[in-house]
């Protein structure tokens, strides 16, 4: 009776021994991050649904990014690869941040993006959290599937 008892207290310690009470603090040669994921717009005509970069109305060259809070230029990409004429935003959500931006041609005002993102890390990994989106000044449609805002100018 005594061996299998001092089998069991064996089993036991090597089992509790080999378990890392700090497995989860434990991230050592563990790379695991997702990128934030940028943000897509495409301006069309509220009644037609036209792009109105590729109907001409804008230029890309007019369009400007501005950060509300300092009034710097916020750095952004034009995707005109296939006529597909996006805006895409893509410095957000790199650290925790308030994102208040303003989005214009030229001089003229087209809309604001709040963004309040978060960066959580998590099971040795990090990723990003957007805990508020909004889009003021234009009504927009979100496109679930490519992730692209639709914002609405009459």
């Amino acid at each position: 009776m005594r061996k299998p008892l001092i089998y069991l207290v064996f089993i036991f310690a090597i089992t509790a021994w080999s378990c890392d009470n700090n497995d989860n603090n434990n991230c050592d040669g563990i790379d695991c991050f997702t990128p934030p994921s940028p943000f897509y717009f495409e301006l069309v005509d509220k009644t037609s649904g036209e792009n109105l970069f590729t109907t001409g109305v804008l230029n890309a060259d007019d369009i400007k990014v501005i950060n509300l809070d300092d009034q710097s230029n916020i750095d952004f990409d034009f995707i005109d690869e296939n006529d597909a004429n996006i805006i895409r935003i893509h410095t957000i959500g790199w650290e925790n941040q308030i994102a208040n931006y303003s989005i214009e041609s030229s001089t003229e005002h087209l809309f604001t993006l709040f963004v309040d993102a978060e960066v959580i890390n998590e099971n040795c990994c990090a990723y990003t959290r957007y805990n508020e989106i909004e889009i003021d000044g234009l009504d927009f449609e979100l496109n679930e599937h490519s992730g692209v805002y639709q914002i609405l100018v009459e």
